[in-house]
């Protein structure tokens, strides 16, 4: 079956218009062609793409379907579009790397930094986004790679073991605890939690241990950055989990203390995922191969990595 991406592009300006009549205004079509287009797509499916109502139509489960489907290629054809134009530039290839704050933080730059050293005429470009939206992104096209925590989820992806992470507890320098060496997760439900934003993968992590417990995270604080839950730390506005290189690096900075966290979900590995397909781009196997040398056989999504 051939589609031609003017009346892709119609369907796609219906569901977001939810007007037959505005979609084709904004496809720059007559009305009557763009309803015969539309009621050639749905004759060719077998199946009716939009509910009409008094105040505009709705897609059916079939019309979102096809919309996402939709809304991946276009994100495709930019991608393609933007990585050809690049080589009469000199640019040989554009990779795009969706990440957690943590693998951000801990770990990734440095390997970055030597892949592009490596590969200087490749351009990449980095997200900071959470578990949920990377697998997302990658699945969907809008990302080459992603870097995440376990579990991974989504049967469209493939994944490497990237590098080990461990979780600790900072501390305000005169907190009750700081006397402390290592703590349990227990010790710090009694106390206001200072972390990401929700959809983090420490914030989610500890929202379920704490249900788990039968207790309530009392997540008083949500910032989008490790640098701002030390300062606040340091304020003395609560505690916080988060991975402990980086908590190391900023105890070197503010008056916090640093402790372990004496619990088995504590130690945890990043994962690299890329969307399964027969054959990888040579600049996704070339950074797969850079970052993961040691692990040369994707894992199954489902769950937790050993």
């Amino acid at each position: 079956m051939r589609f031609d991406l003017t009346t892709l592009n119609l369907v796609l300006a219906i569901a977001d218009t939810r007007s037959i009549t505005r979609g084709a205004e904004r496809e720059h079509l007559a009305l009557a062609a763009a309803s015969k287009r539309l009621s050639d797509l749905e004759a060719r499916f077998r199946v009716p793409l939009f509910e009409r109502r008094a105040r505009g139509v709705e897609p059916t489960e079939a019309g979102r379907a096809l919309v996402r489907h939709i809304r991946s290629l276009h994100a495709s054809l930019h991608a393609l579009e933007s990585e050809v134009a690049e080589f009469s530039h000199g640019i040989q290839g554009h990779l795009r790397i969706a990440a957690t704050a943590g693998a951000i933080s801990e770990c990734l730059p440095g390997d970055l930094a030597a892949f592009s050293q490596a590969h200087p005429k490749i351009r990449i470009s980095l997200e900071d986004q959470t578990g949920d939206a990377i697998q997302a992104a990658v699945a969907e096209g809008r990302a080459d790679v992603g870097l995440i925590v376990p579990p991974l989820l989504d049967n469209r992806l493939a994944s490497w073991r990237y590098r080990p992470s461990t979780l600790a507890v900072m501390v305000p320098a005169g907190h009750a605890l700081a006397r402390r060496k290592r703590v349990r997760f227990e010790a710090l439900l009694d106390h206001d939690i200072v972390g990401l934003h929700q959809g983090a993968a420490v914030h989610e992590l500890m929202r379920a241990e704490a249900e788990g417990q039968g207790r309530t995270l009392k997540s008083r604080l949500q910032v989008r950055g490790f640098d701002a839950i030390a300062q606040l730390v340091e304020a003395g506005l609560g505690v916080a989990v988060m991975p402990a290189a980086v908590a190391q690096r900023f105890a070197q900075l503010f008056k916090v203390k640093v402790l372990a966290l004496d619990e088995a979900w504590a130690a945890r590995h990043y994962l690299l995922v890329v969307r399964r397909q027969e054959v990888l781009p040579t600049v996704v196997q070339r950074f797969v191969a850079a970052l993961c040398p040691d692990d040369p056989a994707p894992s199954e999504p489902g769950g937790e990595m050993p």
